[in-house]
C-alpha cells in the first residue's frame, strides 16, 4: 500500500511539471516566459505578454492536468489516494524537473485538483477569486483569499478527513509560493492584473 500511494504521488507529479505556460508561449514565437514580468510560468505572467488568449490556455490547461488525475484515481481508488494525487500534481507544478525545480505558483493547479476531490470546492475557489480580482485587480491577493478560505468550506462540505488534510496543507502550501507577493502586498507594490513589471530572481518559482 505504501508502494502504491507513492506510485499516485508521483502520478500527480509527472502531471503536474508539464510546463504548459512555457511550451504555449514557446510555439506561439514569443521565447520563454520566464524572461519577462515575474519570471513565472503561470497564466498571470503569459498574460503579461499581451496574449490574453494563451493566458487563458494556460490557465485551463494548469487547471486540467490538476483535475484529470485526481478525479481518475479518486474514481478509481478513493479520497485518501485522490489527495495524495492532488498533492503531487501542486508540487510538480511549483518544483517541475524538466525546469530545474522552478516552476510556477500552483494556483490553478491547485484548481484542477480541488475540482477534482470535490466539485464545490473548486467552484468556491473560483468564487472567491473572482470577487477578489473584481474588487481589488490584484491576482495574488485574489488567490491567497481563496486559498485560506478552502480549509474553513471544506468541512461545510462534508468531505473525508484525507480530503480536508490536503485541502489544508496545500493551502499554506500557496502561501509558501507567494510568500513575496505577501511581502510586496504589505508594502503595497504588488502589480495589478495584466501589468508588467520587471523579472525578480525571488518570483522564479
Amino acid at each position: 500500500m505504501p508502494i502504491l500511494l507513492m506510485f499516485l504521488f508521483f502520478v500527480g507529479y509527472v502531471a503536474g511539471s508539464i510546463p504548459f505556460g512555457l511550451l504555449l508561449t514557446k510555439l506561439a514565437g514569443l521565447g520563454d516566459v520566464r524572461a519577462i514580468g515575474s519570471g513565472n510560468i503561470g497564466a498571470t505572467n503569459v498574460l503579461r505578454t499581451g496574449r490574453k488568449g494563451l493566458a487563458a490556455a494556460t490557465l485551463l490547461l494548469d487547471a486540467l492536468k490538476g483535475f484529470i488525475p485526481v478525479f481518475v484515481v479518486k474514481l478509481l481508488a478513493g479520497d485518501a489516494a485522490a489527495a495524495l494525487t492532488a498533492a503531487g500534481a501542486v508540487v510538480g507544478h511549483v518544483f517541475p524537473v524538466w525546469l530545474n525545480f522552478k516552476g510556477g505558483k500552483g494556483v490553478a493547479t491547485f484548481i484542477g485538483a480541488l475540482f477534482g476531490l470535490h466539485w464545490a470546492l473548486g467552484l468556491a475557489f473560483v468564487g472567491v477569486w473572482l470577487l477578489m480580482a473584481l474588487l481589488f485587480r490584484i491576482s495574488s491577493l485574489s488567490a491567497l483569499t481563496a486559498a485560506a478560505a478552502m480549509p474553513l468550506v471544506a468541512p461545510m462540505l462534508g468531505v473525508s478527513n484525507a480530503i480536508k488534510t490536503v485541502v489544508i496543507l496545500l493551502a499554506l502550501f500557496i502561501f509558501f509560493t507567494h510568500r513575496e507577493n505577501i511581502r510586496r502586498l504589505l508594502n503595497g507594490t504588488e502589480p495589478k492584473i495584466g501589468q508588467g513589471g520587471e523579472k525578480r530572481a525571488d518570483e522564479a518559482r
